[in-house]
């Protein structure tokens, strides 16, 4: 079943935070959380399951600040951070046609002109990128948060 047919059934419920988790489990300050799906798979692989077992419907990608400005690596970042999500889904004992992964998009960090020095156009293209990355690795749907500008 699609999430849009689930939908029209049931309440699907949404994860919780994940900068606060990995910071319990020892993300420094200052360092990049998206880095950790690569050195530490296991740890974002637990949070995914913790938040399946708790209820939740729609895990949500180690991917807020994933973006061209800040990885040069950023298929491998977001290929990472979907299929860290899908082995939870993988390792859950419960309805896994009922779990879906949301590609996480945040802000780029930078403010659009003229509050600040990013192209409007330059922004749309980073955030193509990610998303289209998003879509490439199996993500099911997109979450946009935290956005200002």
């Amino acid at each position: 079943m699609n999430i849009g047919e689930l939908l029209n059934k049931k309440r699907l419920y949404i994860d919780g935070g994940m900068g606060t988790l990995l910071q319990k489990r020892g993300l420094s300050a200052g360092e990049l959380p998206e880095f950790w799906n690569l050195t530490h798979a296991d740890d974002l692989i637990d949070i995914h399951l913790s938040y399946l077992k708790a209820g939740s419907n729609i895990i949500t990608t180690n991917t807020f600040g994933a973006n061209r400005l800040k990885f040069d690596n950023l298929e491998e970042i977001i290929s990472a951070a979907i299929s860290n999500a899908k082995r939870a889904i993988e390792l859950f004992d419960g309805n896994k046609d009922e779990c879906f992964v949301a590609f996480d998009v945040g802000p780029l960090g930078k403010m659009l002109k003229p509050l600040g020095d990013m192209p409007f156009e330059r922004a749309v293209e980073i955030f193509s990128e990610s998303i289209r990355l998003g879509a490439k690795h199996g993500a099911d749907l997109v979450i946009i948060e935290t956005m200002t500008d």
